[in-house]
């Protein structure tokens, strides 16, 4: 159930494309919260906003944040422009946007036969935070090369959520966000996982796609119960599209659950059993009897998909030298090493395959 709050502005935190974190005092005390500035508007100090607590009551970690609803007192404005294309649909914050695929579009003549990625190689990984370390260990063998990431539903549903996208976007680490399914926000908004592939070939003119889930991941702890099923489905989507499917493993050393120490139950049922076509599989050679550990663990996935083994002499150093904070489960690289050089990995064997 949803918990409501009405709290008035007290500071602005920060912002980025897209987001406002904001001080609020509510009955309680004062909390954090977030806005979308292109859903509500902005707020500024003094405004009464409308908050929705769930994730607060709920002690989320990558969603804790109390979430504006509404500035009741100072509406923004009725959106003008084409596109309609709802997102988060049939909720009270649904929102038309232009999709690339849709008959407004000045894409979608070129979308609309479009059928193939043209053997682009598309890096499918589990979780988020997996997308900048992937793009350390690509960028660190080949600097200079167009990537795009094609964002899942998953996780979070606004693209504005992840400061490390704005982030990468400014440097020029991405050409753009395409946001897919009941995703939105992203520079390139699509139906489908396949359309979004699509748009970031051809519409972005990328060189490499990533694909992930938004921040943040729901997980039960059965083997099915995850959001991250959705990285299998991605594989057939890129190979159906004649792109190149890579599959990034889930690896992690300081993860306390025993389901995810060495590879990931998750990137064994999505790759193992919902991923239909094959893929290539970048196993880190990572030393020791983990690093044995890891690649025993994959050897089962070696029924459908390539098994390729790829050293990580230097990825330590290309992640350190990261633009973006790496985190994941608030983990950070040194806690989880062995996470974030199984994602440079998957990014350095992705450049081999450039040429």
């Amino acid at each position: 159930m949803i918990r409501w709050r009405m709290g008035e502005v007290t500071r602005i935190r920060r912002e980025w494309p897209g987001a406002v974190e904001l001080d609020v005092a509510v009955p309680e005390g004062e909390c954090r919260a977030l806005a979308y500035p292109p859903l509500v508007g902005r707020p500024e100090p003094g405004d009464e906003v409308l908050l929705n607590t769930t994730a607060l009551a709920m002690g989320l970690g990558t969603g804790g944040y109390a979430m504006v609803v509404a500035l009741p007192n100072r509406l923004p404005e009725d959106p003008t422009g084409p596109g309609h294309l709802v997102k988060a649909r049939y909720t009270p914050l649904q929102a038309t946007v232009l999709g690339a695929d849709e008959q407004d579009s000045p894409y979608h003549d070129l979308l609309r036969e479009a059928d193939s990625l043209d053997g682009m190689p598309v890096v499918v990984a589990d979780l988020h935070s997996a997308l900048a370390p992937i793009l350390c260990g690509l960028y660190a063998a080949r600097p200079g090369v167009r990537v795009a990431y094609v964002m899942l539903d998953g996780g979070a549903l606004p693209a504005w959520f992840s400061m490390s996208c704005a982030k990468l976007r400014e440097i020029g680490w991405l050409s753009g966000v395409v946001t897919v399914g009941q995703a939105f926000g992203g520079d390139v908004e699509a139906v489908t996982t396949h359309t979004g592939l699509l748009a970031a070939r051809h519409v972005l003119e990328a060189d490499v796609a990533v694909v992930t889930q938004g921040p943040g991941n729901l997980g039960t702890g059965t083997r099915w119960g995850f959001s991250g099923v959705s990285a299998g489905e991605a594989v057939n989507a890129a190979a159906v599209l004649r792109g190149r499917p890579v599959a990034a493993l889930r690896v992690s050393e300081g993860d306390k659950r025993e389901r995810h120490v060495g590879v990931s139950h998750h990137s064994l049922t999505a790759y193992g059993r919902v991923a239909l076509a094959p893929a290539q599989v970048p196993v880190p050679e990572l030393p020791g009897a983990f690093g044995e550990r890891v690649r025993d663990q994959a050897e089962v996935l070696a029924v459908r998909h390539e098994l390729v083994a790829v050293p990580v002499e230097g990825l330590r150093e290309a992640l350190g030298a990261a633009p973006v904070r790496l985190s994941t489960m608030g983990r950070g690289l040194e806690e989880d090493l062995a996470y974030f050089l199984t994602s440079a990995a998957a990014g350095r064997h992705t450049a081999a395959l450039l040429g």
